[in-house]
């Protein structure tokens, strides 16, 4: 998937026109919301800096040989005999000094983000999604009837939270082709088509369940929030 820094004027005007498209035949309100990532993943990070120690603690309870080399080596080459206390020492100052290479090493947010699981990533992004969700369209349409579509560009990913009226009607599985849509043009380094497209999709389902009426205002913003 390419890698994509911001959403153009002309992309931010094509998901706009979009959502008003789509709510023109609905009473269904959809917001849209792009965000560059969802977490910072600063726990993922304190792990694979804290097992990174733990290997090498383990290394030299596997291969103490190596361990003792390379305390002559900091003698500089002289045999010298370190005692229990010495020993322990040392250890404790490598241990030290490698847990502080590895939380610089693992503060580089691309490796961080590379190496924390996938299914961690989902989580974060769809409790961001929901958290979003509650602030900016939960229960604030007449017919509890709010939508949004969430894309974390970072993790690629994307999601769905809909308000009552709606998951009382529509099974979840149901936006399966607007996140499909979404997904393959992100993937093709077009991010405000994806969004459109699932725009669209979202207003076909909303449509059949949703008619628009004639007294149902434009209750929330139809543009493109991007954080």
């Amino acid at each position: 998937m390419k890698r994509i820094q911001q959403l153009t004027a002309k992309e931010h005007k094509l998901v706009t026109n979009a959502v008003a498209e789509a709510e023109r035949e609905t009473d269904g309100e959809i917001v849209t919301i792009v965000t560059p990532l969802s977490d910072k993943y600063h726990d993922a990070g304190l792990h694979w800096a804290l097992a990174f120690t733990f290997f090498y603690l383990g290394s030299i309870a596997v291969a103490p040989a190596f361990y003792q080399r390379f305390l002559l080596w900091l003698s500089g080459g002289w045999d010298h005999d370190y005692n229990v206390s010495e020993q322990l020492g040392v250890v404790f100052v490598s241990t030290v000094i490698v847990f502080l290479i590895g939380r610089y090493l693992f503060a580089y947010m691309p490796l961080r983000l590379f190496l924390t699981p996938k299914a961690t990533k989902a989580r974060r992004v769809r409790r961001r999604a929901i958290d979003f969700f509650k602030v900016g369209a939960e229960r604030r349409t007449m017919g509890l009837t709010g939508i949004l579509i969430y894309m974390s560009m970072g993790e690629h990913r994307a999601e769905i939270v809909a308000d009552e009226a709606i998951l009382a009607k529509v099974e979840p599985e149901v936006w399966g082709d607007a996140m499909a849509a979404l997904v393959d043009h992100v993937r093709q380094g077009q991010p405000g088509q994806g969004m459109a497209e699932a725009v669209r999709h979202v207003g076909i389902v909303l449509k059949e369940h949703f008619p628009k009426s004639q007294d149902n205002p434009n209750e929330l913003p139809d543009r493109l929030i991007e954080l």
